[in-house]
């Protein structure tokens, strides 16, 4: 394949597999979620917003590309924060504190579904422990978040009175680092995937990358939508 129809493939595995599609997604942004559906929504997030500092960490500590260094690490600063910036992780637990979580909780990451932590983990693995160019690639979802970012904010303060503009500041920052943060990636990608092998591997990497977010909604939908499982330990809202 050429660079641009190595483009077009993955950006076809985003129109097909990306989360925007999930159930959960649609019910979230369409302002039909209770509070407590939305909490452990929140709630679970974080731990996915945690992690991604480890994984940018990881990545940057097996590459002796220093250029590659360079553009990576601003992934990590935008997210723990540095200098007067207080980064996404900070903004992320704005929002949950609007939710009316209690932060140590949140952070503590105990009341999160075993399937949130085992998604979130396997993708720091894979990022470890894959070739540098699939670890690369796997970022490459950023490519479709733009467009969630936006239809979350719009839907979610025109349907809930509990969340404020405030609480929606980690995606509205996010509209222009992740445009950024994905063409970086993506030119990376199409510079270093010049076998047939090497570019099945890249698209597998978006591809599993999708799955990992997507696994973290089902297991949502099923402990907090339908058939209403809630695993032992985990988060319960109110009245459950």
């Amino acid at each position: 394949m050429s660079p641009a129809e190595l483009e077009a493939a993955i950006r076809a595995v985003g129109a097909e597999r990306y989360h925007d599609k999930h159930p959960f997604h649609r019910l979230l942004h369409g302002g039909r979620l209770t509070k407590g559906q939305v909490q452990a929504w929140a709630l679970n997030r974080y731990c996915y917003q945690a992690a991604v500092p480890r994984k940018d960490a990881a990545l940057m500590a097996r590459t002796h590309d220093r250029e590659l260094r360079r553009g990576w690490v601003r992934r990590l600063l935008d997210h723990d924060g540095y200098g007067g910036e207080e980064g996404g992780i900070e903004r992320w637990l704005v929002l949950t504190d609007a939710l009316g979580l209690d932060r140590a909780y949140v952070v503590s990451r105990e009341g999160a579904l075993p399937a949130t932590r085992f998604a979130v983990e396997a993708y720091v693995g894979f990022v470890r422990e894959r070739t540098l160019l699939e670890a690369v690639a796997s970022s490459l979802t950023e490519l479709f978040a733009p467009a969630i970012h936006r239809e979350r904010i719009a839907g979610m303060l025109e349907s809930y009175d509990f969340v404020g503009e405030r609480a929606m500041q980690y995606f509205r920052r996010r509209l222009d680092q992740a445009d950024r943060d994905a063409d970086f990636a993506l030119d990376y990608v199409k510079r270093n995937a010049r076998t047939p092998q090497e570019q099945a591997a890249a698209i597998a990497a978006v591809r599993f990358k999708c799955d990992v977010l997507w696994a973290q909604l089902d297991a949502l939908h099923h402990a907090y939508v339908t058939p209403g499982l809630i695993p032992p330990g985990a988060f319960r809202p109110e009245g459950t």
